[in-house]
């Protein structure tokens, strides 16, 4: 059995020999830390930290009101809602780029409604991320529907001529199960439902293919795998043959032309319709320019990488955790692992505490999850070495 050293050693010598090794070289990370909590919380890239400094210095500072000119800030967000397009498989001028994940969840479940009126129920995923369960509860009486929510494996086989949307994670917060996308998209078509899907926990980690998989619409975050910076800008995917759904907010900045300050709404083309209120230039500076750190590589390729890394923490946890009494809450199939690996633990708070009083960052979901993101961007095979030994002596 090889020691922590020459695992460590042997780590090294593929990270040195990765070819997607430079994109590290994008993120601000803190020496001596072993961030794997991206998936809550992306890091810092040179190019947010540079790109806010100028709108403070320059722009703000320097160009006051005049910053709102074409090219800086009045097209900022469609601009940043085009890169995170690429990122998850949508179509130009399909994606718009405002708000939070809650209330673009709330403006999308209401357009989805909107679209297949008559029918009585919203079904949703037992146990999924807590504000997707608490605005389909709110869309649903304000909308004269009920919620009817099941098990994940049960989803496809709860859909009936009386649901009018389907609304799931694409990966499980805290398993890292990936749902099947394009299947349930397919089950739900078939029944005359519609989708709506949340790519928080895999947009810039897994493929989504969006598009491709013929969803309605979907929402996520920007301060996860894209790195966007606390309270980043969220984001939401209209399918192109939907793009005359309107939005519950008819607010300003969605105007066919905001500027223009006319007495009627009349709302812009495609997603962008679905922006409400004034961009919040900020933090969508940070967001647009946290999203330069996927330039010039395919997703695929990253997602090739965050296999590998998951792959490798698994054999560390059957040889050296496991026995030791943790036990393994994500699935073992690749195929439908996400980006991030949980652990169970009775004291699974203690060890992350632990853990980051040493210089490794996870992150605790009750009750018992001690749980890791191996974001592609930028974790290396080391650190997963790092993290695994850290477990191993953990007292």
């Amino acid at each position: 059995m090889p020691g922590w050293q020459q695992l460590h050693d042997e780590a090294a010598h593929a990270d040195a020999t990765d070819p997607l090794r430079h994109l590290r070289d994008r993120m601000a990370l803190p020496e001596g830390v072993a961030y794997l909590d991206g998936n809550s919380l992306g890091p810092l890239t040179h190019a947010a930290r540079d790109a806010v400094r100028r709108a403070v210095d320059e722009e703000w500072g320097t160009g006051l009101i005049g910053s709102w000119a074409e090219g800086r800030w009045v097209d900022l967000a469609p601009r940043t809602a085009d890169r995170i397009a690429r990122i998850i498989g949508a179509p130009a001028g399909s994606v718009a780029c405002a708000d939070s994940t809650t209330v673009n969840l709330h403006k999308a479940l209401h357009a989805a409604v909107s679209l297949v009126p008559g029918r009585r129920r919203i079904v949703t995923v037992r146990g999924d991320f807590p504000t997707d369960r608490y605005v389909a509860a709110r869309v649903a009486a304000d909308r004269g529907l009920v919620v009817h929510q099941v098990p994940a494996e049960d989803l496809a086989g709860a859909l009936d001529s009386d649901v009018a949307v389907v609304s799931a994670s694409h990966v499980d917060f805290r398993s890292a199960r990936i749902a099947d996308l394009p299947g349930i998209t397919a089950a739900a078509h078939a029944v005359g439902a519609v989708t709506v899907w949340d790519l928080a926990h895999s947009a810039g980690a897994v493929p989504c293919d969006i598009h491709a998989a013929g969803a309605d619409l979907a929402v996520g975050c920007g301060y996860k795998y894209l790195n966007g910076g606390p309270g980043a800008p969220a984001y939401l995917y209209v399918a192109p043959r939907h793009a005359e759904v309107t939005s519950p907010i008819p607010g300003w900045f969605g105007h066919a032309d905001p500027f223009a300050f006319g007495e009627a709404y009349v709302p812009a083309a495609g997603a962008r319709r679905f922006e409400a209120g004034t961009t919040p230039v900020l933090g969508m500076t940070a967001l647009h320019a946290a999203l330069e750190a996927f330039d010039g590589v395919e997703i695929a390729a990253l997602r090739a990488r965050g296999m590998d890394l998951t792959a490798r923490f698994l054999a560390l946890c059957d040889e050296h955790l496991l026995p030791r009494g943790m036990t393994l809450q994500s699935p073992r199939d690749p195929a439908v692992r996400g980006g991030h690996v949980t652990l169970g633990h009775p004291r699974a708070q203690e060890l992350v505490r632990h853990l980051a009083a040493n210089g490794v960052v996870g992150d605790f979901r009750p009750p018992d999850g001690l749980r890791f993101g191996f974001a592609p961007l930028y974790v290396t095979r080391a650190e997963v070495v790092r993290l695994a030994r850290a477990l191993a002596e953990a007292r």
